[in-house]
């Protein structure tokens, strides 16, 4: 069975060669492509690239060849924009061109080829998914109704965190509370549901899974065979693990809570829209004929991870960041205690009165971008860009990373410092208004979670620097902040233990 495997994939390979050479002269006389590395037939620079197409190994391609550069992985076009002009053209000139979404094979498993709205292309399903989406999870009504249960959330961590002993002494992996205050967060909103410890064994096994599919999707690992179709055998194994955990994430999401929710909605009144949670709108939509009870799964499987993890992990960046600067963290806390009084906790109507705070949170998503090439783009049909032709169905990615962290576009771009918004760069702001700083993108594929992740930054960072002095654990000077990149993402490589002094008022 091997020795046919290799047979037929040596066949396809040679066939391919041919393909390959015959469709780059082709291309050749009729295109003007970006710049980029020279390639080989079928493999194209996958061999000189390798897998990991992280943004800081991006980010030294386009110090070789320029602010547009095209890489050819296998049968797939890649191309890399890295200055704020060319990202503007992408993302807001040409959106409609640029404005749909490139997949991959595993990323086709987790989103059922598309049926989701993050990595729908664009078109009426988008539009569709988008309407639908906007009313119940990324309004400031919805902000307004569930920003008090946030302020709650934190209040419990506060609590949870002053009896820990372990806290104050030898330190705890804060992340691991927090990671329970997210998924409170968004519960509330999806389900009006909430785990009351991170033993839940509900909880438990949600975490597990969205952990594991976290890890199977963000990995680079199967790249080569998502490049490579006739590497694409070698991948089975890889894949079929990727179908049983969105099988089994799926129907712990059906049979947990939105049947639990059909039963609820069934038995009470819905009379009331302001009691309404997210589900109640999205099941709306189903029973109106609008969307299938697989678009209604792939919504909730969009928030688990685009919600739930992107925040969790700027949470974590932003905490790690004031451990390693106390001076920072110490002029926070003053203008909180200044602003709001010794010991008058943060709510979200106070964010806008605590500029400094504000700045914490930004120079966290500029420096530690938890998405750094944003999610990535694509052309349906041929199209320009920067004076070059790009041929139809290339990937594009923007590495917004680089636009954030470009010392030719910002003074001291590795330094963390918040000040930078209240001087040289104060009318900058998160929402796309400035190319060179795009942590939620911008335009018609731009992240609408920013409604929901400022605030819960803010709180939750604030209410942390107010009630302790945030410290590495005994016999540190600073904790690890080294990265770990994905797919899209960026998290902290080891999640760090921090020493959370009480503070006395």
């Amino acid at each position: 069975m091997d020795l046919l495997l290799l047979e037929k994939t040596l066949l396809a390979l040679f066939v391919a060669v041919v393909l390959a050479i015959t469709i780059s002269k082709l291309r050749g006389k009729r295109f003007k492509l970006p710049p980029g590395p020279m390639t080989v037939p079928v493999f194209g620079n996958w061999l000189q690239v390798g897998d990991d197409l992280n943004h800081r190994n991006l980010t030294e391609l386009a110090k070789k060849f320029g602010d547009i550069f095209l890489l050819r992985m296998g049968q797939r076009n890649l191309v890399v924009v890295s200055s704020p002009d060319l990202a503007k053209e992408v993302l807001h000139t040409q959106g409609v061109e640029f404005g749909s979404r490139t997949r991959n094979v595993v990323f086709d498993i987790f989103t059922g080829k598309g049926q989701d709205m993050v990595f729908t292309v664009y078109g009426e399903h988008w539009r569709k998914m988008r309407r639908i989406m906007t009313v119940p999870f990324f309004t400031n009504k919805v902000v307004q109704q569930y920003r008090y249960g946030w302020e709650s959330e934190a209040a419990s961590v506060v609590e949870d965190v002053k009896k820990n002993p372990e806290s104050s002494t030898t330190g705890i992996v804060l992340r691991r509370r927090l990671q329970l205050l997210m998924y409170n967060n968004m519960y509330r909103i999806m389900f009006d549901r909430r785990f009351d410890s991170e033993d839940d064994p509900l909880f438990v096994k949600l975490k597990a899974l969205n952990g594991e599919r976290s890890r199977l999707a963000q990995s680079f690992e199967y790249n080569y065979g998502d490049f490579i179709p006739i590497l694409r055998p070698f991948l089975r194994g890889y894949l079929k693990i990727c179908k049983e955990v969105k099988e089994r994430r799926l129907k712990l999401f059906k049979d947990f809570f939105v049947e639990e929710r059909k039963k609820l909605a069934s038995t009470k009144s819905t009379d009331h829209e302001g009691l309404k949670c997210a589900i109640d709108h999205i099941l709306d939509a189903q029973q109106k004929g609008e969307i299938n009870e697989d678009n209604v799964l792939y919504i909730v499987e969009n928030i688990n991870v685009a919600a739930i993890e992107t925040t969790l992990w700027s949470i974590e960046w932003g905490i790690a960041e004031l451990v390693n600067h106390p001076q920072i963290q110490r002029k926070l806390r003053n203008e909180l205690d200044t602003v709001l009084g010794p010991g008058a906790q943060v709510t979200e109507p106070d964010i806008q009165k605590l500029p400094y705070l504000q700045a914490v949170v930004k120079e966290t998503l500029r420096l530690r971008m938890a998405i750094p090439l944003l999610v990535p783009h694509m052309n349906l049909n041929d199209a320009k860009l920067g004076g070059y032709d790009i041929p139809a169905e290339s990937k594009i990615l923007v590495n917004a990373w680089w636009l954030a962290n470009n010392p030719a576009n910002w003074k001291k771009p590795e330094e963390f410092r918040p000040e930078r918004f209240l001087e040289e760069e104060s009318k900058v702001e998160a929402n796309g208004n400035d190319f060179r700083y795009l942590p939620f993108g911008v335009g018609r594929r731009s992240c609408p979670g920013i409604i929901l992740a400022l605030p819960i930054l803010g709180i939750t960072i604030g209410r942390l620097v107010q009630n302790f002095e945030l410290l590495p654990p005994p016999g540190q000077s600073k904790i690890d902040t080294a990265e770990k990149g994905g797919q899209f993402s960026l998290h902290i490589l080891k999640h760090s233990t921090i020493v959370l002094k009480p503070r006395s008022f």
